[in-house]
């Protein structure tokens, strides 16, 4: 969820290697992917008998105004964290504001080297993901990138032998796929952090931040209703954060890293980690930017997901269809990241 031109409203507009074939087609996977130019790739969790086979692919935003602006969205993969060979990270970072590509590419570096190199990481998984984020978001404050009005939201997963833990910084989101008899559901594994979870809200709220759309700044609608309905009915117009008396930043998120003005309304990069146990009825999980979950729900994307045995032409299917819906709804698209990760897993009830 994006400002008037994208997440916040000082967000320049946004430009990267943009797959398919359905289910049961069988594929070389030692070839690239003729959408994706990308080989599949995977890596093995011995101490469960577990492969995580996975795909990646980020598709730079459309903007007629602007048509050779960068990819603000960047990812990191880092398969044998601390030369540990159950131990994985797989983390989407969606850039905002004019330096927003610095920042998430800044983002997507620090984070990991930091999880890295914590000795710590291990025995206290949760405080030193916590530590991480904070420590990258200090350091992008004080680096040469202007993070005054730019940053990056961080959607992550950690995988430790068959624990996934997956830490959420803003609105982007991850979802894992499991087997439910003759279904596969959707499960997500974070929740966005925005202005229509009341928690969220109230936070901000008492930390000074003006919460109103932009139909109420410009007075087309009445500034004192502080209820928007859902995220999908208003998400042309939706509540945003602003300073007091002021028209920045305008940010339709309410967690991120950098954006160092908006720290004062109540926006932070302290993360929201939540804990998955795998089993096996848990198939594949997605790690993707909301150019992804502006307009397609969780279970439409694991649907999609769902339906091919590449990875890779799930995230060519996925992505194409969230660039459709995009310009069908407005005259632009966000930038898209998506990564899908199978877990293969001998036991499992169901190998789709």
């Amino acid at each position: 969820m994006g400002c008037v031109h994208g997440k916040c409203c000082t967000r320049n507009p946004s430009s990267s290697d943009g797959g398919s074939g359905h289910h049961g087609e069988k594929k070389p996977y030692n070839n690239k992917h003729i959408l994706t130019q990308r080989s599949l790739e995977s890596v093995p969790v011995p101490s469960h008998n577990l492969t995580l086979q996975y795909s990646i692919l980020t598709q730079r935003g459309y903007y007629p105004v602007a048509v050779e602006t960068e990819n603000e969205d960047s990812f990191c993969i880092k398969t044998q964290i601390q030369g540990k060979p159950n131990v994985h990270f797989f983390g989407v970072f969606d850039g905002h504001g004019e330096f927003g590509a610095q920042c998430s590419n800044f983002v997507k570096n620090r984070l990991v080297e930091i999880l890295s190199s914590d000795s710590a990481l291990l025995d206290d998984p949760l405080k030193a993901y916590t530590s991480a984020f904070l420590t990258t978001n200090s350091e992008l404050h004080n680096s040469e990138i202007d993070d005054t009005e730019s940053g990056t939201t961080a959607i992550t997963v950690l995988v430790v032998g068959n624990t996934l833990y997956v830490a959420n910084v803003g609105d982007s989101r991850a979802v894992i796929a499991v087997r439910d008899g003759d279904q596969i559901l959707a499960e997500n594994l974070s929740e966005d952090q925005t202005p229509f979870r009341k928690d969220e809200y109230d936070r901000v709220k008492l930390c000074g931040a003006s919460v109103l759309s932009i139909g109420q700044v410009e007075g087309r609608k009445d500034p004192d209703i502080q209820y928007w309905g859902d995220e999908e009915s208003q998400r042309n117009d939706p509540p945003r954060l602003w300073l007091p008396n002021g028209m920045k930043p305008g940010a339709a998120f309410t967690r991120s890293v950098g954006d160092s003005a908006a720290e004062r309304i109540g926006v932070i990069a302290v993360p929201e980690i939540s804990i998955v146990q795998l089993t096996p009825y848990h198939l594949f999980f997605v790690v993707a930017s909301d150019g992804v979950f502006e307009f397609l729900r969780s279970q439409t994307v694991v649907n999609m997901a769902a339906a091919y045995t590449d990875p890779r032409d799930a995230c060519a299917a996925i992505a194409g269809e969230s660039y459709k819906l995009w310009l069908e709804h407005s005259i632009r698209t966000d930038d898209i990241t998506i990564i899908i990760v199978q877990i293969n897993d001998p036991s499992n009830v169901c190998i789709i």
